[in-house]
């Protein structure tokens, strides 16, 4: 049954084709009926309308504007060869609701007005000898009912299918606007993960490179502190790996939950162990903590400890030998202040240029993004006695 049914969907000529056939029969077989009160002469004018009438209705859906003008050409037809109304004259209903559904809209203020016409110029044209004017008048609204219903009919399933075709086509910009949502939050989060991988790699890297560099230059002459610096070097290797495992896991749905390796993100806490990593890779660092601490949002949190971890990383990358760094935290009662300065030479000029790159597009860039995240400032250039400073304030809103 759903087969007949698609196929009739996909075929709707053919079922035009039916019905007009079966108009065409009943009104034949009604003409035949009155052959002997007709003459051959009028039958001779009634079937090729009755022919052509039919052929609206098999036509209707495939050509509805050509088909309405011929409706309209036929009644005239009728109202000069003097053809009074008959059976198949129900294809004018048929065409006109048709043109109010799928018509263009002046073919369906013509079907309009020609319908709600119809009646009265036929009612004109063969008037009841029998009947007053008020029963005329009746007899016009009477006939007039059916073209006008057929009309609200047709207008209401355009006005059905507008609507429907205006849902499909929201529902269509919505799913492209939830993808392009979607590859805006995919490529965010791929930022994020490039600059947290950044942050991790190039500090716990260069603790790793200087301790070799020291392990290789006391190997011969002093075996305990080359042993110790391996330690450290095997230590700044695990963690590193257990971070990237961790980020690297955001790639994976879930992964990282269901093996149970959630790691918390680093906060201010750890900031003290991250100065004493420096000062075990041979960084002197000055560590101090003014006002008193209180509960930070996890964002302010990991963009604070990022932002010592990266200064740090930079105060050993371009700082030189012999030199020393101080870090201040400074929790202010409308925000959290960070300063690392160094003594060193400072970084290279284009490092400090338009918000700084370190050659692979982090760096400073990182820093300034991260603070911006969390609504904060920074300013970073070097300091005036020499060697490099990096100041931000971060708003300080209650922990949820």
């Amino acid at each position: 049954m759903q087969r007949l049914y698609d196929f009739l969907r996909r075929h709707p000529t053919w079922v035009d084709g039916f019905w007009a056939v079966v108009l065409l029969v009943i009104s034949a077989m009604v003409e035949d009926t009155h052959r002997e009160t007709a003459g051959s002469h009028a039958q001779g004018r009634v079937y090729p309308l009755l022919l052509l009438l039919s052929l609206v209705v098999a036509l209707r859906r495939r050509l509805p504007e050509k088909m309405l003008l011929l409706a309209v050409a036929l009644g005239v037809a009728q109202l000069a060869l003097d053809v009074r109304i008959r059976t198949a004259d129900f294809a004018l209903l048929v065409i006109v609701y048709t043109v109010a559904a799928t018509g263009e809209r002046w073919a369906s203020r013509l079907a309009l007005a020609t319908g709600l016409g119809a009646a009265t110029v036929a009612q004109i044209r063969w008037p009841n000898a029998g009947t007053g004017l008020a029963g005329n008048l009746a007899i016009v609204m009477f006939q007039t009912v059916p073209f006008a219903l057929a009309w609200v009919l047709g207008d209401a399933l355009r006005t059905r299918r507008a609507y429907f075709a205006q849902l499909e086509e929201r529902a269509a910009r919505l799913e492209k606007e939830r993808e392009a949502q979607a590859k805006v939050a995919v490529a965010a989060e791929r930022a994020r993960i490039a600059r947290e991988l950044h942050d991790v790699v190039a500090h716990n890297v260069s603790v790793m490179v200087v301790q070799a560099d020291g392990a290789a230059f006391v190997l011969d002459t002093a075996p305990d502190q080359a042993r110790k610096a391996l330690e450290t070097i095997s230590s700044t290797g695990r963690q590193a790996l257990a971070e990237m495992r961790r980020l690297l896991g955001v790639l994976r749905t879930g992964e990282h939950q269901e093996a149970g390796e959630y790691v918390p993100q680093p906060d201010v806490e750890q900031i003290e162990e991250l100065v004493e990593q420096c000062r075990g890779s041979g960084l002197p660092v000055d560590f101090r903590v003014e006002g008193t601490p209180r509960p930070l949002p996890s964002g302010v949190e990991l963009t604070a400890y990022r932002i010592v971890q990266e200064a740090l990383t930079n105060t050993r990358k371009h700082g030189g030998p012999d030199t020393g760094a101080s870090v201040r935290l400074v929790y202010f009662d409308d925000g959290l202040g960070l300063l690392v300065e160094d003594d060193g030479k400072g970084a290279p000029h284009e490092l400090c240029e338009e918000g700084g790159t370190d050659g692979r597009g982090h760096g400073l860039i990182g820093m300034r993004e991260r603070v911006g995240m969390v609504g904060g400032t920074l300013d970073a250039g070097p300091r005036p006695g020499g060697g490099f400073r990096i100041s931000a304030l971060l708003p300080l809103k209650p922990a949820a």
